[in-house]
């Protein structure tokens, strides 16, 4: 059976954490920041846990992520 193929943009896009969650950025912070308030950009820093209506989607994105 041929290896299957990981979605680069998925692979891009998502981290795994050392604990197996898949983590993504928070959006909204990469253009447009001049109006945007110190405090809001400070609140989109970081990484976020996926929700749980989206792990199906992402799992099948990353084939040999960690288990």
């Amino acid at each position: 059976m041929p290896k299957m193929k990981t979605h680069r943009a998925g692979a891009k896009r998502y981290k795994i954490s050392a604990n197996g969650k898949i983590l993504r950025l928070k959006s909204g912070k990469k253009h447009l920041l001049a109006h945007k308030s110190q405090a809001r950009k400070r609140r989109l820093t970081g990484m976020q846990e996926i929700s749980v209506s989206n792990l199906e989607k992402v799992k099948l994105e990353l084939p040999y992520r960690n288990k």
